[in-house]
């Protein structure tokens, strides 16, 4: 397995700490607000790295965080708190709220939930005690209240953006005050004003974390002081993840996550100039996962965002989820029409030679996902395979149920288990689709009753009324089909 570590540059092989199992840690959500498509492409790209992980045997403990608080836009202010005074809230209020909605909108999506999602506001702690060894290490600073960490205490502070300190000077996300040594210099500490709600008590007064430092800390609990696996989005390499790397190897004297693995972007084009530019929620570009949602199925979506490689950019348009809609149908197709004939399929069977074609089909999806998780490869193969298996549905081959069975099986596992594209028979068997079905195969007899009756006008009439409601019926020998156009 190769996977391109963002810290060097390079494609390298996998070789976890230990082995067989694997630490990985993601970035999360800031929760102050309903998450945004942009999210969907990080976390449902690292829920294929965790479900692939698993799938190829790894013992997997993944863990995303929680950021609660000590998230300062660059005039200093939290972003929990100016959103709750905008809602007349309470800040824990909005962090329930909008984390709520983040799992609702995971979920939604299919993604997995991590193994442990940690809050900032739950392990301040822990935070404080870094921090404290970072003073006594001599990689920060306090004055006023305020602790910084010193950037130039660091030797090899940039290795990860690969920005000389010294062209950083109008580039961190904190203001350039007057009490810090250099303008890079970053807050793991706050003094908390009076008005500020969110504070705690610390060796430096009543205050609160900066942003980095609680995944330095909940990262280092959980997983220790060095781990396998780090992942996020690519917008947050500086300052946020230099800075995590910064911080935890002067306080640790380890070396912090061995494999960066970072997310590009979600663009829009720009109404104006015609350019893409990132979805951002402080562009005002964005477009919600609940309305996403409300336009497109879950499965066109992560569809999707799996059709581009996880560190590339990715441009939102009608026309590319109007391209992913047709993928996903016709892959998801393929597999309604095996589990259709599954159910009535003779147990003989003569189409056994098709178990080659499956087992080739395995090999080259775990082949391409070896290679750096490459998730477009990934569904490129499964629709050779749809092609093929389409092409033996409707030859005049009798398939058996072994064979079907062997299909689905492919289907279930490599599209459902590990890129989550596929529902499983059971999810499906529980789902309001099995009532659909039901309710279609019920026209489909009522239709074949009107035609034996020569009805002819109410045969025709019920298969174009399920027509216009984008169901499609192919009328075969061995009896009628459906699928969704």
């Amino acid at each position: 397995m190769q996977i391109f570590n963002v810290l060097g540059r390079q494609k390298q092989p996998f070789t976890p700490i230990h082995e067989r199992r694997v630490g990985m840690y993601v970035c999360g959500p800031t929760v102050y607000e309903h998450s945004h498509l942009g999210h969907a492409k990080t976390y449902v790209s690292f829920d294929v790295v965790a479900r692939y992980l698993r799938f190829r045997g790894f013992d997997l403990l993944y863990v995303q965080n929680i950021t609660d608080v000590g998230h300062l836009r660059a005039n200093e202010e939290d972003r929990v708190l100016v959103r709750a005074a905008q809602l007349n809230a309470k800040p824990m209020q909005v962090v329930e709220t909008y984390t709520r909605s983040y799992f609702e909108d995971m979920d939604a999506l299919g993604v997995r939930r991590p193994d442990i999602s940690p809050r900032a506001s739950g392990h301040v702690p822990e935070q404080i005690e870094m921090i404290e060894t970072l003073i006594a290490e001599g990689h920060a600073y306090e004055i006023d209240g305020n602790v910084y960490f010193d950037v130039l205490s660091d030797d090899e502070y940039g290795k990860l953006s690969n920005r000389r300190v010294d062209e950083q000077q109008d580039e961190s996300r904190e203001l350039v005050g007057g009490d810090k040594r250099h303008p890079a210099d970053f807050a793991l500490w706050k003094r908390a004003e009076p008005e500020h709600i969110l504070r705690w008590n610390s060796p430096w007064g009543v205050g609160f974390p900066g942003w980095h430092i609680e995944c330095s800390a909940m990262a280092k609990k959980y997983l220790g002081a060095n781990f396998d696996i780090h992942g996020g989005g690519i917008d947050n390499i500086y300052p946020h993840n230099e800075n995590e790397i910064a911080q935890s190897e002067c306080a640790n004297h380890a070396a912090f996550a061995n494999y960066w693995m970072l997310t590009g972007s979600l663009n829009v084009l720009d109404p104006d100039e015609g350019i893409p530019v990132k979805m951002s929620k402080s562009l005002g570009n964005y477009v919600t996962i609940k309305d996403a949602l409300a336009e497109y199925r879950a499965g066109e979506l992560r569809y999707f965002i799996l059709t581009s490689h996880y560190s590339n950019p990715v441009l939102y348009s009608e026309d590319s989820l109007a391209s992913a809609k047709s993928g996903w149908e016709r892959l998801t197709n393929a597999v309604r029409l095996v589990r259709q004939q599954l159910n009535s399929a003779p147990d003989n069977d003569s189409g056994d030679a098709f178990l080659a074609r499956l087992q080739q089909a395995k090999a080259e999806f775990c082949a391409v996902m070896d290679d750096d998780f490459n998730s477009p490869r990934g569904i490129a193969v499964l629709q050779d395979l749809t092609r093929d298996v389409n092409s033996l549905l409707n030859s005049e081959t009798e398939v058996g149920a072994p064979t079907l069975a062997a299909i689905n099986e492919t289907y279930t596992t490599l599209g459902g288990d590990v890129l989550g594209l596929v529902p499983s028979a059971d999810a499906v068997d529980r789902s309001d689709g099995q009532r659909e079905a039901a309710l279609i195969d019920m026209l489909i007899d009522m239709r074949a009753q009107a035609r034996a009756d020569r009805d002819y006008a109410r045969s025709d009439e019920i298969r174009d009324q399920l027509g216009a409601l984008g169901i499609v019926l192919e009328d075969r020998a061995d009896g009628t089909i459906w699928k969704l156009n």
